[in-house]
């Protein structure tokens, strides 16, 4: 009986280190595919450098077909998945009334079942050399 108890124990001591092994590969997941959202934003963004301010979610995003999509995917992608995009016109990035550089920030935020907020946030400077 002995024996039987200290099996017991230790079978539900590896149970629960699955469970926690799982949990934490399942955060990672996450936070791995929200940085790769966000970079894919960003690459997007370059290819499509006139007109950086249809990016900003305070803005222009819903109507912008590349922005808007980008947005359902993250929806799509993380549980409880919303981003904002803030894009700040830097110094000298207008070229007749179109904005071609500026500094952009995105926020991604997602809820994992059972847990809180999470936040992955990147910012990067985006310029045309036209």
């Amino acid at each position: 009986l002995v024996a039987m108890l200290i099996f017991s124990i230790g079978v539900l001591g590896l149970v629960g280190l699955q469970a926690s092994m799982t949990k934490a590969q399942t955060g990672s997941k996450y936070r791995a595919d929200a940085g790769f959202l966000a970079q894919r934003l960003i690459g997007s963004m370059w290819i499509d450098r006139n007109g950086l301010d249809n990016y900003d979610t305070g803005g222009a995003c819903n109507s912008h077909a590349r922005c808007s999509q980008w947005l359902a995917e993250v929806a799509s992608a993380l549980p409880g998945g919303a981003a904002e995009i803030a894009v700040t016109t830097l110094p000298g990035g207008t070229t007749a009334g179109v904005v071609t550089a500026a500094e952009v920030a995105i926020t991604i935020n997602w809820t994992q079942p059972g847990e809180e907020t999470h936040r992955y946030t990147t910012v990067s400077a985006v310029a045309s050399t036209q």
